[in-house]
């Protein structure tokens, strides 16, 4: 459903991130220097020298398995302030770990503590499902630019603003192992930058979706509150329309 005035409701505004603390630096597991504070990495890139993106156990798995990639020795607070090497050495990582195990890997990038992130330091987790969630059809939706082979869109039957569909021009099986990957990546930070110039730094999810016949990224702002009629009846109540949210995001 589409309805502009709910935003306008008491109480519904979403709050932005929070702000840095004067602690961050000195107790973050995720910085260079601080590798004590994690489990032993499963992998470095690049291999030689210092690395710039590093995977390790989760400390507090939701299932069985279950590994978070750190995207950059520095610290950065979001995907959109990754560079152009930590964004492909990130696609590198989510291929070679998903492609150590057998099964399904759902990536998946959370930010802010309303998305459900414990640390603010720019990370992405891989999940290993027991089986695959059921396939969905590549949404249809109003395009918001074209890149090298991949469209960026937002769906007609859009759940919250701004959410964002980034995918292979055409349908591609190898989802992960995609060599379009890293441009894809590189497609969400560009988005994640532009919705920060128009909404400021917001709590937001996002993660990839893939079967045998295709695979896309989906960005999720928390721009809204998720209430009883989302939850539990399935309805969703968008307050921005896809092709305003569209003309908005375009370049």
């Amino acid at each position: 459903m589409i309805a502009p005035g709910r935003a306008e409701r008491p109480g519904a505004a979403r709050g932005a991130l929070d702000p840095p603390s004067a602690g961050e630096l000195e107790t973050c597991p995720f910085c260079a220097g601080h590798e004590e504070m994690t489990p032993p990495q499963t992998l470095a890139l690049p291999e030689e020298g210092d690395w710039r993106v590093r995977v390790v156990p989760n400390l507090y798995p939701a299932l069985e398995r279950q590994e978070v990639v750190v995207h950059s020795r520095r610290h950065v607070r979001s995907i959109a302030e990754l560079d152009d090497t930590e964004l492909e050495l990130t696609a590198e990582a989510w291929r070679r770990r998903a492609a150590a195990q057998t099964g399904y890997v759902h990536a998946l990038i959370n930010e802010g503590r309303e998305a459900g992130s414990s640390l603010p330091h720019s990370h992405s987790q891989l999940v290993w499902l027991p089986e695959p969630p059921p396939g969905r059809a590549r949404p249809r939706g109003e395009t918001v630019l074209r890149s090298n082979g991949l469209v960026v869109s937002c769906p007609w039957a859009s759940r919250v603003p701004y959410e964002s569909v980034i995918a292979p021009s055409e349908p591609e099986p190898h989802g992960l192992a995609s060599p379009q990957l890293a441009a894809a990546l590189g497609l969400l930070a560009r988005v994640i930058r532009r919705l920060h110039e128009l909404e400021g730094p917001i709590p937001l999810n996002a993660w990839v979706e893939h079967d045998d016949r295709d695979w896309r990224i989906v960005l999720f702002p928390r721009l809204t509150i998720l209430a009883g009629l989302e939850l539990g009846a399935g309805l969703f109540v968008n307050t921005l329309p896809p092709e305003e949210a569209a003309e908005r995001l375009a370049p």
